[in-house]
């Protein structure tokens, strides 16, 4: 089993940047593709980024180029780094690991998630 902890979201005016951090516990996540989801009011979770464990990185068209995500396994953690930010980007964004090779995209394919961080961006 693998326990994920997300942590850094807020309030922040658009523009502005804010980094997410997803602390894994259970077991070692250096074998798992990490990804980002996230879920606005009334719509349906969508993806954001993914990180093989081979540091392959995916990233949806609508956040390319402003976030990043990277993975620090000696900590078992994974961060996302968001720049640019825009009031499109407000959501509950959510870690989650995949035993899968690749970059997978769709969430089904994801076996363990977190609870999930708020994101909120103003004018």
């Amino acid at each position: 089993q693998v326990q994920l902890v997300e942590s850094g979201g807020g309030l922040v005016q658009a523009g502005g940047s804010l980094r997410l951090s997803c602390a894994a516990s259970g077991r070692t996540i250096s074998r798992y593709a990490m990804g980002w989801f996230r879920q606005a009011p009334g719509k349906e979770r969508e993806f954001v980024a993914v990180i093989s464990w081979s540091d392959d990185t995916h990233y949806a068209d609508s956040v390319k180029g402003r976030f990043t995500i990277s993975r620090e396994d000696a900590k078992n953690t994974v961060y996302l780094q968001m720049n640019s930010l825009k009031r499109e980007d407000t959501a509950v964004y959510s870690c989650a690991a995949a035993d899968q090779l690749g970059t997978p995209i769709s969430p089904d394919l994801y076996d363990y998630w977190g609870q999930g961080t708020q994101v909120t961006i103003s004018l």
